[in-house]
C-alpha cells in the first residue's frame, strides 16, 4: 500500500483526476508522516523534504527540478519529472513572439490607436537559422515546428549527437557553440539548470551574435544578465524574450522591466497541465508497482 500526498497549486484538480483512475494499492493522505509518494510542485516541498520520513518517490509536476537537487537536500528517494508535453507550448511561445516582432504586430496596434495607415517593411522567416541549445523533446519539437516555417534548425548538446533529433537539420557539440553563434538569427535556450550551464550565455558569447533574437525558455541560470545588457547595447542581440530568470519573481528594481529590447514573461511559456502530469504519474505508478524502472528518472549528480 502506498500513501500519496499532493502538494501543488491546484490540489483539487489533481485529486479529482487521480481518484478517477482508481489506481490499485494507493490511498491519498494529508499527513506528510505517512506519505510514501509525493506528487508535487518542486518549490512547494524543497524546503520541507524532512517532513516526509517515509518518502520513496517524488513525481515532480515540473520539468525543472533544480530546487530539489540543490546541495544539502536529501537524495534518498526516486525523483522523476515530466517530459514530452512541453514541446508544443514552447514552440507556440517562441514562434508566436518571433512572428509578432518580425511582422511588427505591436507597432501596428499602436498605429491603429492613432488611426495611422503606415506599412512597415519585413522579411520572411524562411531561410533563417535557429540555434537551439538542448536537443531533448522540447528542442526537437521546436525544430520540427520551425522547419514547417522554412527555418533551418541546429541543435546543440554535449555529444553532438542525438537519438531524438528528427526535427534538426544539424547537431553540434556544445564545444562548438562559439562557432555557430555568429551564424544564428535566433538563439533559443531550452537547457536545464546544472553547474555546467551557469552563465553559459555570457557577454563574450552573446557578443559573437550578429543581431540575433534570443529566447530563454529553459532555466534562468544559463543567461548572464549583465552580459545580455552589454550584448543589447552593442547590437549583438536585437531583442531578448525571457521567460525564466535567476530570481523569480523578477525583482521590481530589475533593469529588464523597462528595457525596450527585452520582453519579460512570468515563467508561462509552458505550464504543467494536470491531465498531462497525471498521465505520466499513472504510468510511473504502474512501473513502480511492478518493480520496473521509472520514466524520466532524475540523476541527482547530473541534475537532470
Amino acid at each position: 500500500m502506498h500513501n500519496l500526498m499532493i502538494c501543488t497549486n491546484d490540489p483539487h484538480r489533481y485529486q479529482q483526476q487521480i481518484e478517477a483512475l482508481e489506481l490499485p494499492g494507493m490511498e491519498l493522505t494529508d499527513d506528510p508522516r505517512l506519505a510514501t509518494i509525493l506528487l508535487a510542485d518542486p518549490p512547494a516541498v524543497a524546503n520541507r523534504l524532512e517532513d516526509f520520513p517515509r518518502l520513496q518517490w517524488l513525481q515532480s509536476t515540473y520539468a525543472g527540478i533544480d530546487t530539489l537537487t540543490a546541495p544539502g537536500l536529501r537524495r534518498d528517494y526516486l525523483l522523476t519529472n515530466v517530459r514530452g508535453c512541453f514541446g508544443q507550448l514552447i514552440s507556440e511561445y517562441v514562434l508566436g513572439n518571433m512572428l509578432a516582432l518580425t511582422r511588427h504586430l505591436r507597432d501596428y496596434h499602436q498605429l491603429q490607436m492613432q488611426h495611422r495607415w503606415s506599412p512597415k517593411p519585413y522579411r520572411s522567416l524562411a531561410g533563417l537559422t535557429m540555434l537551439i541549445l538542448g536537443t531533448g523533446s522540447i528542442g526537437n519539437q521546436l525544430a520540427t515546428a520551425a522547419r514547417a516555417l522554412g527555418l533551418r534548425s541546429v541543435g546543440v548538446n554535449r555529444s553532438g549527437q542525438s537519438s531524438n533529433a528528427g526535427g534538426f537539420d544539424d547537431i553540434a557539440k556544445i564545444d562548438m557553440l562559439d562557432r555557430w553563434l555568429p551564424f544564428a538569427d535566433i538563439v533559443v535556450s531550452t537547457l536545464p539548470a546544472t553547474p555546467k550551464t551557469d552563465d553559459l550565455l555570457n557577454a563574450e558569447r552573446l557578443g559573437l551574435c550578429q543581431g540575433a533574437l534570443l529566447f530563454n525558455v529553459g532555466r534562468g541560470n544559463a543567461l548572464c544578465e549583465e552580459g545580455l545588457l552589454q550584448a543589447l547595447a552593442s547590437g549583438a542581440i536585437h531583442h531578448a524574450f525571457l521567460d525564466v530568470f535567476k530570481q523569480e519573481p523578477l525583482p521590481q528594481e530589475h533593469p529588464f522591466w523597462q528595457h525596450p529590447q527585452i520582453t519579460v514573461t512570468p515563467h508561462i511559456a509552458a505550464v504543467s497541465f494536470p491531465e498531462d502530469v497525471v498521465d505520466i504519474f499513472a504510468d510511473n505508478y504502474s512501473l513502480l508497482a511492478n518493480n520496473k524502472p521509472l520514466r524520466y528518472l532524475i540523476d541527482f549528480n547530473q541534475g537532470y
